[in-house]
């Protein structure tokens, strides 16, 4: 069991839950504030995505990045801000058409998958590493892709969060920190119970903690009801542990939960489990962050 844990609190994400819950961050200032709200609750790791504040849609603008990112430094509340890297891999077929992209399909080169992080230079940014199917589409991150990623990140002294939804991608990832596109240690996130890649189960979390290379810093989650549970899970087989409002929208059935309000129980498991929850200092310390600006 993991006697240190660090919180990551996932504040908002990209899925559709505008209107399926009273106060889902929308604004750049929304998201800050549930960012801050998170850190106050014990979180030492907010991760953020960005939505179109006129439509609450998913968005990869970087200037809504330095919006948000601008109120949480310009706040005085200390938190390691992970920025998403995983936009602009979203593929949906045109039955009309299938060699090109419909509907929701946004994708981006390896290089504008980046830009914000190269600008903004946060502590931790994701690196989603590998592709597959995305509940009814695809998210789609090949090699070549992801080494263009790893090493424009990489050159801004970030550590990448290698996000993991089945075997395959720690497989790619160690590939990429054999070729020294990853430093030393690396860090991972298991991403459990999203259509379709690992399910949320026990088996699934074991097999995927086994194959980290040695000396990876780790964290795992599961998605919805299942949250909590992963909580403890993550804690016991000896990883960190993540939260918030992109993965589980209630704090009990039928109750909309706050970003605040899972970090605070997910602080209270991990305390009544006997380990100590990290501040971010002692985060960066853990996972050998370079302290951005």
């Amino acid at each position: 069991m993991n006697q240190e844990i660090v919180i990551t609190c996932a504040v908002t994400g990209a899925g559709d839950t505008v209107g399926k819950h009273p106060a889902i961050p929308v604004t750049p200032r929304q998201i800050a504030d549930a960012a801050i709200e998170a850190a106050k609750a014990g979180a030492a790791v907010a991760h953020l995505h960005v939505r179109d504040p006129k439509t609450g849609k998913p968005a990869r603008d970087p200037a809504l990045y330095r919006e948000a990112v601008g109120y949480i430094r310009e706040s005085g509340v200390d938190v390691v801000i992970n920025l998403t890297a995983g936009m602009g891999g979203d593929f949906f077929f045109d039955p009309e058409n299938p060699s090109k992209g419909g509907g929701k399909t946004d994708m981006a080169n390896g290089d504008d998958r980046v830009v914000h992080v190269e600008q903004l230079r946060p502590e931790i940014c994701t690196l989603d590493c590998g592709s597959l199917n995305f509940g009814d589409g695809a998210f789609i991150a090949t090699a070549d892709v992801l080494r263009v990623m790893a090493k424009r990140i990489q050159a801004v002294g970030v550590k990448p969060e290698i996000e993991a939804f089945e075997l395959g991608h720690i497989w790619l990832a160690k590939q990429l920190i054999n070729e020294g596109l990853i430093d030393q240690p690396p860090l991972f996130q298991i991403c459990l119970g999203i259509p379709w890649g690992a399910e949320a189960t026990t088996d699934a979390f074991l097999a995927m903690r086994n194959h980290l290379p040695e000396g990876a810093n780790w964290a795992g989650f599961a998605i919805g009801r299942l949250q909590m549970a992963f909580v403890a899970q993550a804690a016991l087989l000896g990883g960190h542990v993540r939260v918030g409002l992109e993965d589980n929208l209630w704090l009990d059935r039928g109750v909309p939960a706050s970003n605040g309000d899972l970090v605070a129980r997910a602080k209270e498991i991990v305390e009544r489990m006997g380990a100590r929850v990290l501040t971010p200092a002692e985060a960066r310390v853990k996972l050998k962050l370079n302290k951005q600006r």
